[in-house]
């Protein structure tokens, strides 16, 4: 049982926290806050966990039938979110410092930091198509016999341990810059942007391998 139930939690945790990348998601929302208030960057972190739960959640629960519904398969998910969260990357690893300003949101559009808590800075900066991708692929990893209460208990722990992460990497990511200092946050966000490009890469191979492996005389 404690076997079960600790596998599920390990997958799930190992299986999306490198596509979420909690911190590297900190130091983007940082970027597009710079001048956000102590209380507001908390607010911030809680609606965006909030956000993130409730999309992590409907991915694992229901995004296979959703998937289902309009036709569309794992691997072209897969292909699609890696092309997707593969760009943001790439555009995050080349943006320099004026982009980054133009596109941040003003310091005190308090309403307009509540407005944007879901679009852009949960889905698709926090909770991304890769990371909804790989939950909805796991989600279709389940039990054959069915998922149990201790699988369901897992997911719930699993979902918590990424959500607490997300909270904390958002809401200290400037306590975290003022530790490394300007150039150390510019060497963090390229590292970060890098790791994000890889990802992308990563999950588009997933898929295309899995098209390719499936079509005639394979």
């Amino acid at each position: 049982m404690s076997q079960e139930f600790t596998g599920t939690l390990l997958v799930i945790v190992a299986g999306l926290f490198p596509v979420i990348n909690p911190p590297g998601a900190g130091f983007i929302i940082l970027s597009l806050v710079p001048d956000a208030t102590p209380a507001q960057r908390a607010d911030l972190a809680r609606r965006i966990t909030v956000n993130s739960f409730l999309l992590l959640l409907g991915a694992l629960s229901i995004g296979a039938y959703v998937l289902s519904f309009f036709g569309v398969s794992i691997p072209v998910l897969r292909v699609a979110g890696g092309i997707v969260i593969g760009s943001a990357g790439w555009n995050l690893l080349h943006s320099s410092a004026d982009e980054k300003k133009a596109h941040a949101v003003p310091p005190d559009a308090t309403t307009n930091l509540a407005e944007q808590a879901f679009y852009p800075l949960t889905l698709p900066i926090t909770v991304g198509p890769g990371s909804i991708a790989v939950a909805i692929a796991l989600a279709t990893g389940s039990p054959g016999h069915g998922l149990t209460a201790l699988n369901l208990a897992a997911v719930g722990v699993a979902l918590l341990v990424l959500c607490a992460s997300i909270y904390l990497c958002v809401r200290y990511a400037a306590a975290v810059e003022r530790l490394l200092g300007a150039v150390g946050s510019r060497v963090a966000m390229r590292l970060f942007a890098f790791i994000l490009f890889c990802i992308g890469v990563q999950i588009f191979w997933l898929g295309l391998a899995e098209l390719l492996g499936s079509l005639p005389g394979k």
